[in-house]
């Protein structure tokens, strides 16, 4: 646990050209957007490192600096962008109120070893500008679609009312057309029905097979586990085209020797090139999760009477779950967003949601595929969220993190 340091204020000539730096960065985006961005980044320093003097030598109270913050925050942005200024003003002012203090009065050492130089400070917080500014470059592109998904008009532009935020400009009925239109429900329910089923045997196999590899006397396990990931490491495309040779006599064996249905040997083939995409997945996160296992617990469980398959589902199963759950969602993940392979193995009573967006692009331009987006969207999140919880729950399981 990091020691906490005692608070100490910071000569305002280390202060003031921070905040100006910070205030410049702000004003140029202002500036540029108002054609000129030079006169914003001036605009900026002058201003926030103005009101960073104004709080250390003339008022008494950090309360009053947030107010007076707000005020001419709120006013600026509202000149410069209009009524729509008025987050960013609340939120700008705030920051900076907040920023100015936080240098002033020392408190970014608050929580820091107190032996840390200047240099491994900056490093500490510069490395965790670089992380943000790279998060901020990844999810950036997705705003502006999760936005345009609300748009009132048919067509992926930015209406005047949008930008003024005025109620009219915005609609919800490019998402009532996805839950009533007809092809993309059926894709939708394409896709449901073909995901969960690739997950369970990816799951399945991936599972078996980290286990197997984990053990230490099997031969040539590191050109097995090679194989077994492979289909991440080779481009889609070149999987793509080996699987349609593949399933194609599959398929043909299916239906001509089995007598199977052409729509259900449709469904194993997808469901079989998905299980082998989502299969890697599964692997690399179990076998991560078994790094920590301890092996005689097993040893022990066998000695107590236990069969392999009690020791498993009894004893293995329950501790590494987390990472059996996480490669499924991974899995799972990897087959609903898939578009390239269903393209070669499928066949249109198969058309998953994402080949209907892929369609949808080519054949005509509907607000409702950025609607569909945006659902794909929250729902990665979502999951994405649930394996960091899995994640973190597994460290505290094996003991690599405090409960």
């Amino acid at each position: 646990m990091a020691a906490l340091t005692p608070i100490s204020r910071k000569p305002q000539s280390f202060v003031l050209p921070i905040v100006a730096a910070a205030g410049a960065f702000v004003g140029l985006f202002f500036g540029t957007a108002n054609g000129s961005g030079f006169v914003g980044m001036m605009g900026g320093a002058v201003i926030t490192a103005g009101l960073a003097w104004l709080y250390f030598n003339v008022l008494k109270t950090e309360r009053l600096a947030m107010w007076i913050s707000l005020a001419v925050a709120l006013v600026l942005c509202i000149y410069l962008v209009g009524v729509p200024g008025v987050v960013l003003g609340v939120a700008f002012g705030l920051f900076f109120w907040w920023f100015s203090y936080w240098l002033y009065e020392g408190r970014y050492r608050a929580r820091l070893l107190p032996y840390l130089t200047p240099g491994q400070v900056l490093w500490h917080y510069g490395f965790r500008i670089i992380c943000g500014c790279i998060f901020f470059f990844l999810v950036s592109p997705l705003v502006p679609v999760m936005w345009l998904s609300f748009n009132a008009q048919d067509f992926f532009t930015f209406t005047p009312e949008m930008l003024r935020f005025d109620p009219e400009g915005y609609s919800l009925k490019h998402y009532q057309d996805f839950f009533t239109n007809n092809e993309w429900q059926r894709s939708f329910k394409n896709s449901l029905i073909i995901a969960p089923i690739a997950t369970i045997i990816s799951v399945s196999l991936g599972t078996l097979a980290a286990i197997g590899l984990s053990q230490s006397h099997v031969p040539g396990r590191r050109a097995i586990m090679a194989i077994l990931i492979s289909p991440m490491i080779v481009p889609l495309i070149i999987s793509a085209t080996g699987m349609f040779f593949f399933y194609s006599d599959i398929g043909n064996f299916l239906e001509g020797t089995l007598g199977m249905g052409k729509n259900l040997v449709g469904y194993i083939k997808v469901i079989l090139a998905h299980a082998v995409l989502g299969i890697p997945f599964v692997i690399i996160t179990v076998t991560a999760t078994l790094v920590g296992f301890d092996n005689s617990l097993t040893r022990a469980a066998a000695n107590m009477g236990a069969d392999p398959v009690t020791t498993f589902f009894r004893v293995q199963m329950p501790l590494i779950l987390p990472g059996v759950i996480s490669g499924g969602l991974f899995a799972f993940i990897t087959s609903f967003d898939e578009v390239v392979v269903v393209l070669f193995v499928g066949s249109a009573s198969q058309k998953t949601l994402p080949w209907q967006m892929f369609t949808g692009l080519r054949e005509q331009i509907s607000p409702t595929i950025l609607a569909v987006a945006t659902i794909l969207v929250v729902m990665s999140i979502l999951l994405l969220t649930t394996v960091e919880l899995l994640r973190r729950r597994s460290e505290r399981l094996r003991g690599m993190s405090p409960a």
